[in-house]
């Protein structure tokens, strides 16, 4: 069952698309997700979040909704939600909707009315702007590329898109749209839903309207209102209720996401940010060639475990999302079956044993990988595709793109769950939406299940291991060898106990540094203890004190 304390919860991420699906079309469905709720109730966890299911053309797989209050019916029908909330809540499983309200879908009735002319009611739902045909408001870029201002012939005006040309921005500073989203949100909680998760939630306030001495995220991350929107969307929907919350933040700060989780504040319970999933972009390029800078890497994840702790904020704590690349590739080593079930190992413990609210992305939890795509025409991800046109017009070869593009495609993560070695890894009886890496046939859940020592049961045992000790939930951190080249090392204390958890990112056997003692009880590792030497990918989590 569920833990009472959403703060001991572990949430598990469904990509619905890439899920399961059960009518021979390709494509996830909700259905599919309640015939492997029962799986999910195996593996532990208290929450399951769905990316968006609503109505939408799908150019951005969902995130560009064009009706809040319909299913899209490649998923399903509302019937079908229903359905899936009751058999979860039977199960002591809660469900979380993503939620965009940055933007809209530009199928969206509000925005079809909002560009018939510069009168309609609707026109200030979006951010629209006076602007001659070949000179746009403003120098930003959209975070897809190009301008982020599109033109519309019908009323000589631009609209704002920080993401697809069919994702306008809506405009926050009108009440009569807030207070639809309320509404709109007041649905879904009344209907039974346990959270949200909102998207992109740091870019709803804009700033000026101004050129950008760079591509103009000053000018609406973390904006000017955001603050005050959020305590007003907290106070008119979820606010009283027991509903769970967490936001994308965007290029945000630690003081902002203090200020967004501190519960005195009443605006959000948590926080995901990425800026420890940008060590291996280079010089803060995403479409580079780069290996993870590691102590970056510890660096960042440190830095916001002790300063959000220090402002009673809460973290999202995370590897992988539909947007980022599967760790086991990008942070570990899949090059070998031995390594690969390693290294995923030795990433999940020393994750999960830092504070905040672990997500398992579907297929983690067996340690799946990237598909190695060898060719442009087997991607689906409009921002991968955008990205192979940009590189080729900077005059990158094709051998180059494709490695970069390799590492750091959205798709990485969205190809669809291997559930056993059948055809199409018994994800579908069709054609897949989009190719199944070979590996299927060894990495699936059906052999996990089977395996007492696969990577399934490492995760399992991680979630019984926060749901238990009330130190991994509330103990403060000590990040120690912050230096070192190899090992990420770090104590939890609360009251008289102490844990230490290390964990060796390299593929060398390592000393154990002489001023860390490994005496006490292991409560989880990967490996058994071997002398003062930690083995390639060796994790160890120890009690070292307490009672």
């Amino acid at each position: 069952m569920a833990v009472s304390d959403w703060k001991k919860s572990v949430v598990y991420q469904v990509y619905p698309k890439s899920f399961n699906d059960t009518t021979g079309n390709g494509q996830g469905d909700l259905q599919g997700i309640i015939e492997k709720l029962p799986y999910l109730q195996t593996l532990g966890v208290d929450y399951v979040w769905l990316t968006p299911i609503y109505e939408s053309p799908m150019n951005d797989n969902g995130y560009d909704i064009s009706d809040y209050y319909q299913i899209n019916p490649d998923f399903g029908t509302k019937e079908d939600v229903e359905k899936l909330l009751n058999e979860a809540h039977r199960l002591g499983i809660k469900v979380m909707l993503d939620i965009v309200i940055n933007h809209t879908s530009t199928a969206h009735r509000w925005f079809v009315e909002s560009r018939k002319s510069k009168d309609n009611p609707y026109r200030d739902y979006y951010i629209w702007k006076e602007g001659s045909k070949d000179e746009p408001p403003t120098n930003w870029e959209s975070k897809f590329g190009g301008n982020a201002w599109t033109y519309d012939e019908q009323t000589e005006s631009y609209y704002l898109r920080l993401f697809d040309v069919s994702q306008a921005d809506l405009n926050w500073e009108n009440d009569k749209l807030k207070s639809e989203i309320y509404e709109m949100l007041n649905y879904w909680i009344d209907f039974g839903v346990d959270g949200f998760r909102f998207d992109v939630i740091n870019l709803i306030s804009k700033g000026a309207f101004e050129n950008s001495k760079a591509i103009g995220k000053e000018f609406y991350t973390d904006g000017p209102k955001v603050h005050e929107y959020l305590q007003e969307l907290n106070k008119q929907t979820f606010g009283d209720k027991d509903i769970m919350t967490v936001g994308e933040m965007s290029s945000t700060t630690i003081e902002h996401c203090i200020k967004y989780t501190n519960p005195e504040r009443h605006e959000l319970s948590s926080v995901f940010n990425f800026h420890h999933l940008k060590v291996d972009y280079k010089n803060g390029e995403k479409w580079s060639d780069m290996r993870f800078d590691f102590l970056e890497l510890k660096r960042i994840l440190m830095e916001w475990q002790v300063n959000i702790a220090k402002g009673n904020g809460w973290n999202a704590i995370f590897w992988c999302n539909h947007d980022q690349p599967r760790v086991v590739t990008r942070f570990g080593n899949d090059t070998t079956e031995e390594d690969r079930v390693k290294s995923s190992k030795m990433l999940a413990i020393s994750l999960h044993m830092l504070q905040g609210t672990p997500y398992i992305y579907q297929g983690e939890e067996i340690g799946m990988t990237d598909p190695k795509f060898t060719d442009i025409n087997q991607y689906r991800d409009v921002e991968s595709l955008n990205a192979y046109k940009l590189l080729k017009n900077r005059g990158m070869d094709e051998e180059m793109i494709m490695k970069v593009i390799g590492q750091k495609s959205r798709d990485n993560s969205r190809t669809p769950i291997q559930w056993n070695d059948h055809d199409n890894a018994g994800f579908t009886t069709g054609t897949p939406w989009i190719g199944i890496p070979e590996n299927y046939k060894h990495i699936n859940v059906e052999a996990a299940l089977e395996d007492k020592t696969s990577v399934f049961y490492t995760y399992q045992k991680l979630i019984q291991i926060r749901h238990k000790y009330d130190i991994v939930t509330y103990g403060e951190i000590e990040p120690l060898h912050m230096e070192h080249p190899d090992l990420f090392v770090y104590k939890r204390h609360l009251n008289d106990e102490t844990w230490l958890i290390i964990a060796n990112y390299s593929n060398r056997a390592v000393d154990i540094p002489e001023d860390i003692d490994l005496e006490g009880e292991i409560m989880i590792a990967n490996n058994d203890l071997k002398g003062n030497i930690l083995q390639p990918y060796d994790a160890f989590v120890v009690k070292i004190s307490g009672n």
